[in-house]
């Protein structure tokens, strides 16, 4: 089953701030873009970018101290 993920778009001028949340590790990242930008392309990269932050934390190691 697909990851359930919020988005929430905020006009800024003439730019756009979307962030992205995942529901179930509740990881939250944000991009801007132009305000011209379609929402479906705003969407995607917002998704690539949670997709890269959750992906770089599962295959962290655990730092020895």
């Amino acid at each position: 089953m697909p990851r359930e993920v919020i988005f929430e778009f905020r006009r800024i001028g003439r730019a756009v701030k979307v962030s992205a949340v995942d529901t179930e590790t509740m990881t939250e990242v944000s991009i801007m873009g132009p305000a011209t930008t379609d929402e479906a392309s705003l969407r995607r990269i917002a998704l690539r970018k949670l997709e890269f932050v959750l992906d770089r934390a599962r295959n962290e190691k655990p730092s020895r101290r």
